[in-house]
């Protein structure tokens, strides 16, 4: 009976569908017309959060706002001249329009990064993200979200339809889609469709560029946009890239063939979450004794400074530079440069150390899945790697991420299992990464705190390192500056834009051994993090392979090569030429060896 009862209450009302779609031809009409105008400007709304600030752009930039309704409209007309109804497409459209700035909306909230067509490679990522993302469901949002609802609503009941032929409508389809892709992206139609709107397509060489760059041009047409950046930046074969010209850069050497295993040190690598020394910026408070364990190993090494690829977020640009000593710059500088390489064996530092005879091993205390580490990592010659999940020692948590202490017992337990055999490890840690919510206090004094907490942990490892037999170096670095809320957060109390950010792409590191080696040879000089694999390998006394050698030579040539520190710095033919070669073509130089 019940079932009778369903069918017959979707019977009548695709009954009624079909006579509205008969009787309410002017409504549909303006239903279906209207639909890219209206989620354009509720996706806007979303983002910007006030109506106001909608109204004030349109006002500004009018002919953004045309682009963004086109845009709209060929995404739209695809789908409405493929299912010839608008509902399936009003339908797709708007939940992806309003998704999308709802990421936007929660992105820029959490990290200070705008929504880019690149991030979709994160979507496999999303519940991870969401561990620290900063989602807040506000009264606006839920109002957005029931406007779209009403319209979709109002769309379904009324039913627009296109009375075209099957065939007509692929076609028309086919039409859309190929003239929104060839907008979008095929660079030498989108610029000056992009100049003809006035859509601002200057390159933004660091983060508060972007960020300028979308105030310029609102998220729609910035996301936009964005794809056909990614489109120009694509990793392109140099066009004298032979065999010959590979090996006339790369230096000759035989050191690695010529190791003795028995003197070797452990090598430790430690890439700290969101580290830096915040007392080298005037006009902070901060509390005494936060750095106290720091400047206690420092006063037993070495402090220089390094020149990162990043700020505030995308861990894995300085993880790339760190474990393939190669520059993100010669790949374009790509937000997750490890979604670029081949599904092939990579000539990594662990690599490099395993083939000399080390025990190679990667940790780091969150989830495998996260940037498809599990998977992509499998192929950069760890023996063993350590995630959230498989842990071998005991767990304990320091706020909502694994205590920093819980890697060094990681990396002890290690040392104590590989006694008569030297370890290279590289870890990346988590206790100090976003957000910096605290009750009672502000995200800077909270992230003091943590600082202070994970300097405490790295202190006692160094402490505990003095009694291991083995000689053992290690280098100690933060990934990047930390990443603050809201308009008036550190960085904005500091004054820092576009013009001067370069300051925040600096992060002090650390060589320290526990037998006194010798580092009178690191370059007093800032350096690219790219350099500092090498430079750790020639302080440690590891041997120097043909491209260690050709990469230190780099350095005292060109000790910085970093578009977001220094936009001016031209390419160089040579470490470009290097970085290809090992990533995306025959890694000729590594076959030289």
């Amino acid at each position: 009976m019940l079932t009778f009862k369903i069918k017959d209450f979707f019977a009548h009302l695709s009954g009624k569908r079909i006579e509205n779609s008969k009787k309410y031809k002017l409504t549909n009409f303006f239903l279906a017309v209207l639909f890219p105008i209206f989620i354009v400007c509720l996706a806007e709304i979303n983002q910007m959060k006030t109506p106001s600030k909608l109204v004030l752009f349109i006002s500004e930039k009018p002919s953004i706002m045309l682009f963004n309704i086109m845009v709209a409209a060929i995404i739209y007309g695809t789908l409405l001249f493929l299912f010839r109804g608008a509902f399936p497409a009003a339908l797709f459209t708007g939940l992806l329009y309003f998704i999308f700035s709802t990421v936007e909306l929660f992105k820029f909230g959490t990290s200070g990064n705008h929504f880019e067509i690149s991030d979709l490679k994160m979507s496999v990522d999303a519940e991870n993200i969401a561990r620290f993302a900063y989602i807040k469901i506000t009264p606006e949002l839920v109002f957005y979200a029931l406007l779209l609802i009403a319209y979709l609503s109002a769309v379904f009941w009324f039913r627009p339809v296109l009375k075209i032929s099957r065939v007509k409508g692929f076609l028309s389809s086919a039409a859309c889609l190929l003239c929104g892709g060839c907008m979008i992206l095929l660079p030498s139609v989108a610029m000056p469709v992009y100049a003809f709107f006035e859509i601002d397509t200057t390159e933004a060489d660091n983060v508060f560029n972007v960020n300028e760059k979308f105030d310029n041009n609102s998220f729609l047409a910035f996301f936009t946009e964005s794809a056909t950046e990614t489109v120009k930046d694509r990793v392109k074969e140099p066009e004298d890239y032979t065999v010959e010209t590979v090996e006339n850069i790369i230096e000759d050497s035989t050191a690695k063939q010529n190791a003795d295993l028995s003197k070797m040190p452990n090598v430790i690598v430690v890439m700290s979450e969101a580290f830096t020394d915040f007392r080298r910026f005037d006009g902070l408070e901060i509390p005494e004794g936060t750095y106290a364990d720091w400047d206690k190993v420092c006063s037993e090494g070495h402090v220089g400074k390094a020149v990162v690829p990043t700020f505030a977020s995308f861990t894995v640009r300085t993880e790339f530079e760190l474990l393939f000593g190669l520059p993100l710059k010669s790949l374009n500088d790509p937000n997750m440069p490890q979604r670029l390489l081949l599904d092939r064996p990579q000539p990594t530092m662990a690599k490099y150390y395993n083939e000399l005879g080390y025990k190679t091993a990667y940790v780091h205390t969150f989830l495998s899945s996260f940037y498809s580490r599990d998977e992509i990592y499998k192929n950069f010659g760890f023996d063993e790697m350590y995630f959230e999940e498989n842990l071998s020692v005991p767990v304990k948590y320091d706020g909502s991420y694994i205590s920093d202490s819980v890697i060094y017992d990681q990396i002890q337990q290690m040392l104590m299992e590989n006694k008569n055999t030297p370890v290279y490890v590289h870890t990346t840690t988590m206790e100090n990464h976003q957000p910096y919510d605290t009750e009672g206090k502000t995200e800077f004094e909270e992230y003091l705190s943590r600082v202070q907490k994970v300097l405490k942990n790295f202190r006692d490892f160094t402490e505990e390192l003095k009694s291991v037999d083995r000689p053992t170096i290690v280098l100690m670095i933060g990934d990047h500056l930390p990443c603050f809320r809201g308009e008036g957060n550190v960085y904005s109390q500091l004054g820092i834009d576009g013009d001067n950010c370069s300051t925040l792409y600096e992060q002090p590191y650390l060589l320290w051994s526990n037998y006194g080696a010798d580092f009178s040879k690191v370059p007093n000089e800032e350096i690219s993090s790219f350099y500092l694999p090498y430079v750790l390998m020639d302080a440690a006394g590891v041997p120097l392979d043909s491209i260690a050698q050709t990469m230190l030579d780099k350095m005292r040539e060109v000790p910085v090569y970093s578009t977001s520190y220094d936009s001016s710095i031209p390419h160089d033919k040579e470490l470009d030429m290097i970085t290809y070669d090992r990533i995306l073509g025959d890694n000729i130089s590594g076959n030289a060896q």
